[in-house]
């Protein structure tokens, strides 16, 4: 009985003590205020810099020149001369009742911002010359994709042939595509326009496939020089061709030419064919 008693008293003693260390405690936090501590003294103030031990010099103006030079501006267009010969169709045609052989070729040489143009087409059925032209213009870019042209045209074929003063534009708006817009003023207050576009899709860095499109039109009917007032005759051509170089490409292809309005019924009266569809094979050349 007495174990027991001793025993309750411990415990008793122990509950005391721990209730009053809790107490205490208690106080020394409620006491304590961060607010009043001297945290420069415990070393976490800001630490004032130090002056380096090699003063740097001042910056002059013959340091900003020297950092900064003047730079000339860009040259875009230079003075040299260049050039280039571009051939986009060298091809024998086939269709219903004959064959011909086809041709177009450019030539330019000059600058960024002037050149001389030399244009020329044709087309030969069964050995004689059908049709034969060559163009001289002059051409003054006026921005970075488009070009006016002025000069002459003289036409070989057709009949004895005429002369036409030109002008137009032409360019390149888009990437691959090409397109030429031209009027012509010719003999007899004979007036004429002439539109062409072509879009070049690279379908692999080889493989092109171009579509293309050539329209004429004119002012006055000329029966002698298959000439026909309004649109006269257009023709729709595909081409896939090889590149085997940048300067020589074999090609396969199909045209269709189609004959219209005034030109369509001198035709009809002569017993020719007012439209074709021909399987063409060629070669595009650049010099």
């Amino acid at each position: 009985m007495n174990d027991t008693r001793n025993r309750s008293v411990v415990a008793g003693v122990a509950l005391l003590t721990l209730f009053a260390s809790e107490r205490v405690l208690a106080a020394g936090m409620a006491h304590m205020n961060h607010g009043q501590m001297n945290h420069e003294s415990m070393g976490h103030g800001p630490a004032s810099p130090s002056p380096p031990r090699t003063p740097l010099p001042a910056i002059t103006d013959a340091d900003r020149r020297a950092a900064f030079p003047p730079l000339p501006g860009h040259q875009v267009h230079d003075r040299a001369l260049n050039g280039a010969v571009i051939v986009d169709k060298l091809e024998y045609q086939n269709f219903e009742s004959s064959s011909a052989l086809n041709w177009n070729a450019t030539a330019w040489v000059g600058g960024d911002i002037d050149r001389l143009w030399l244009r020329t087409e044709g087309e030969r059925e069964q050995g004689k010359t059908h049709k034969a032209e060559l163009q001289a213009l002059w051409g003054h870019a006026v921005s970075p994709w488009w070009e006016l042209v002025a000069g002459v045209r003289q036409d070989f074929k057709p009949a004895s042939g005429q002369a036409w003063a030109a002008f137009g534009i032409q360019g390149t708006p888009l990437y691959g595509v090409e397109l030429q817009a031209t009027a012509y003023a010719g003999e007899r207050q004979q007036t004429a326009l002439r539109l062409e576009a072509a879009y070049a899709m690279l379908l692999t860095n080889r493989w092109i496939l171009e579509p293309t499109l050539e329209a004429n039109l004119y002012g006055r009917n000329d029966a002698r020089r298959e000439q026909g007032a309004g649109l006269a005759d257009s023709e729709v051509g595909l081409r896939l061709r090889y590149e085997i170089t940048r300067g020589f490409a074999p090609y396969v292809g199909v045209s269709f030419n189609r004959l219209h309005g005034k030109r369509a019924d001198q035709a009809r009266e002569d017993g020719e064919d007012l439209g074709q569809t021909r399987l063409v094979a060629g070669i595009r050349l650049r010099f």
